[in-house]
């Protein structure tokens, strides 16, 4: 599920997990009462705890499952010896699809059963929330929720990923980030610049006229489209509409299309209608997406929008899926700027979306304070550098960021310049619907229909969403 070299644009919500969560929103979370004391045997001298995640030795995120079972687990019970405290923990291990995971989740937190620590996708924690299943953590474990250390190396920008109405619920484990990407080579031949940094949306499509020129380039490629999924709200609607000044969700409203959601359509209708900077058959494809990996890797897509998955896992001269040999050399990376400077969402000249894993506590554990205990532990620097086992990856904190991720341009990158701009999709359980008709939205816009056409539209799929006009903003 949430394996931290994952690339996060791809996570999507199932009907299955999604039916499980609204019944609990309904009809409650069902079982037996329990305390819900924060200080339940907090002093307790012995104590048993159960540790689950979508990993399994020998299968699926087989690296952290042996890292909980052969590192984290071993060394928190011997610091808990040392402390005169028998403490027992046992990984129960998962290894089935996304969807298999989240309803198994759901149906254990229901009955008030499951293990005491377990790790969900950031985009669940809103849905999990709602229905009872998990309590924030100023609540299930008290003040010591906020004394951890931990938080002061985990960027604000990055704690997004564990709220929920402005409450904390669990500690974000991974991250990633958006940005654009270029070709050195073809830059040079179009006469722009290496270290290229556009600073408004009009200055990546003066690049995209210089690019033109060059044959056999698609100047410019931008995720739109049904057939690329998540993909196209995380790589393409989502920041840029964080860049126009507005999130899909804010102040308990979504938002619909106005201005904001028509510039994002405006830059859409420019690369694949009037410019004609984009590859629009790209985007009808079923894998498209990865055609378009292909494509940069092979030199002939002058500027792609994706995230640092491209860089880790696609482009890898060692062993990406697109192998691109001279990948160090000649791809460049920059961010995604606003509309224009200080337009953006928060005032920002630059933008991103991020998506990730956080642990949370199950608040019917008879021991939440050791397993908050255990949380901080695993979330250490120690143990979260002994997680990345050498393999550079973006964690959520900065000093093992610093240490990992300092012979890795892009890496150090995201984390230094894009984690601090970045933006989170809320996790309420309608988004994947809305998620959609944001696709559809940037669809029509590439078959032809005008911005005021897609966005209203898109407005009116939305209301019957999200449950009428009262929760849409006009923004």
């Amino acid at each position: 599920m949430v394996g931290s070299r994952r690339d996060f644009s791809r996570r999507r919500i199932g009907a299955a997990a999604a039916l499980v969560l609204a019944g609990a929103a309904l009809a409650g979370c069902g079982g037996g009462g329990s305390s819900t004391d924060p200080n339940r045997g907090k002093d307790a001298k012995s104590f048993t705890l159960t540790v689950t995640r979508n990993a399994i030795a020998g299968g699926k995120n087989a690296g952290e499952a042996e890292w909980l079972t052969g590192t984290v687990i071993p060394k928190f019970v011997a610091a808990e010896k040392a402390k005169g405290i028998t403490a027992k923990v046992t990984f129960r291990g998962q290894g089935v699809d996304d969807e298999a995971y989240k309803t198994k989740l759901a149906l254990d937190l229901k009955s008030r059963s499951g293990a005491d620590i377990m790790d969900i996708d950031g985009i669940w924690v809103g849905e999990f929330a709602q229905a009872g299943y998990i309590r924030p953590l100023s609540e299930a474990v008290g003040a010591p929720a906020d004394a951890w250390d931990g938080w002061s190396q985990i960027p604000g920008s990055v704690q997004q990923l564990a709220l929920f109405d402005g409450k904390k619920y669990g500690i974000p484990s991974g991250t990633d980030g958006r940005l654009l990407y270029f070709n050195k080579k073809l830059f040079a031949r179009a006469g722009l610049p290496a270290d290229w940094q556009p600073k408004s949306w009009q200055e990546i499509i003066a690049a995209g006229r210089a690019l033109k020129r060059l044959p056999g380039v698609t100047p410019i490629q931008l995720d739109a489209g049904t057939a690329m999924g998540e993909a196209t709200s995380m790589q393409g609607a989502l920041p840029l509409l964080a860049g126009a000044g507005a999130q899909i969700y804010q102040n308990g409203k979504w938002t619909g299309g106005g201005q904001a959601l028509k510039s994002v359509l405006g830059l859409y209708a420019q690369i694949y209608g009037s410019e004609k900077l984009g590859d629009p058959e790209l985007q009808q494809e079923a894998k498209g997406r990865d055609k378009s990996f292909e494509e940069f890797a092979a030199g002939k897509i002058g500027i792609l929008a994706e995230g640092d998955y491209l860089w880790r896992d696609v482009l890898n001269p060692k062993d990406g899926v697109a192998k691109m040999k001279t990948r160090d050399t000649d791809v460049g990376f920059a961010l995604i700027p606003a509309v224009s400077p200080g337009k953006g969402v928060r005032g920002q000249s630059f933008v991103s979306m991020s998506g990730g894993p956080l642990t949370v506590l199950n608040p019917n554990t008879e021991y939440p304070q050791q397993a908050f205990e255990f949380m901080e532990f695993m979330n250490s620097a120690e143990m979260v550098k002994a997680r990345t086992a050498g393999t550079p990856e973006i964690t959520s904190r900065t000093d093992v960021n610093k240490q990992i991720l300092a012979g890795d341009p892009l890496l150090t990158f995201v984390s230094e310049k894009v984690l601090p701009v970045t933006s989170y999709r809320p996790g309420l359980a309608v988004y994947p619907q809305v998620s959609t008709a944001l696709q559809e939205a940037t669809a029509a816009v590439v078959s032809g229909k005008s911005p005021d056409q897609a966005a209203a539209q898109y407005t009116k799929k939305l209301e019957g969403i999200v449950g009428g006009p009262s929760h849409v903003s006009a923004q």
